[in-house]
């Protein structure tokens, strides 16, 4: 109860500022008033819906640990609202001069300046490397710029998009609200490549192929091979399958990290260690 009674306080405090359960023509304050649609670099500017922006950052599982970086951040309100609501810290990464200088008004406001910052910038000449959640709210042909520099990212880092997705990177959720729908990815390890297996005393082979999280590939042992099917990776989290010669699945699930596999396999009998070592 008594976090609900500071969000309802802090949303009826800021519901002029930031556009929540207020109407457009209230947005801004009186230094400057955006409008909703107005043009910005490669972007129109529309508010994110607050259920919306909720759903998102619990997608993501902000906490306290987390820095989330707000690309094409407005008047900074996912930027707040992962700090008001979920103790992150934030920055927001805004192009347009004006709307900048409103967000940093609006952060001030809510008292968040030792928690949340906003950089008047380019989203592809600012630094966000460090962020552990990047949150968008971009079009289309931005995103797919973006994607090859967010897969370059720390592995585990989660991207939450409002309302477009990154064309044939399939998402790991999608999240729906009442006024939209986001998609949320977490940063995928590198996985492809030849590896050299240790299954129950047999040495191995492991190829696989990489597309986004999803990977596939074949398994070599005691002059046998079999096709790798259903890889899967979450951050540096990963499962993938494999029939083996008496019709039996085998499920490996385990984690990467600086080139070694640790994992377990699992058919009927009880769980086998696997690991590998990148070639």
């Amino acid at each position: 109860m008594r976090n609900m009674g500071k969000r309802s306080f802090i949303t009826s405090l800021l519901g002029l500022c930031l556009g929540i359960s207020a109407p457009a023509q209230t947005l801004g304050d009186d230094q400057y008033k955006p409008t909703v649609g107005q043009s910005g670099k490669d972007v129109v500017w529309v508010p994110s819906p607050d259920q919306l922006i909720e759903k998102m950052l619990r997608t993501a599982q902000v906490t306290d640990k987390d820095l989330v970086y707000d690309l094409g951040a407005g008047d900074g309100k996912i930027a707040i609202a992962a700090a008001l609501y979920h103790g992150a810290r934030a920055v927001g990464i805004e192009f347009n001069p004006e709307m900048a200088a409103l967000a940093q008004r609006n952060v001030e406001r809510a008292g968040l300046k030792d928690k949340v910052s906003i950089i008047r910038g380019d989203i592809f000449v600012e630094d966000f490397s460090s962020a552990t959640v990047v949150t968008l709210y971009l079009l289309p042909q931005l995103n797919l710029r973006l994607k090859p520099i967010l897969q370059k990212m720390k592995p585990g880092t989660r991207v939450v998009s409002n309302s477009f997705n990154m064309d044939d990177w399939v998402p790991d959720e999608t999240i729906e609200a009442d006024r939209g729908r986001g998609y949320f990815w977490i940063i995928p390890a590198r996985i492809e490549g030849q590896w050299t297996v240790q299954l129950g005393g047999q040495t191995g082979q492991l190829s696989l192929q990489q597309k986004d999280q999803m990977f596939d590939g074949s398994l070599s042992l005691q002059g046998q091979t079999y096709k790798v099917v259903k890889g899967r990776l979450r951050g540096n989290e990963f499962q993938f399958e494999y029939q083996r010669s008496d019709g039996s699945v085998a499920k490996v699930s385990g984690r990467i990290d600086a080139g070694r596999l640790q994992a377990q396999q699992q058919v009927l009998s009880p769980a086998v260690p696997l690991s590998a070592q990148k070639q």
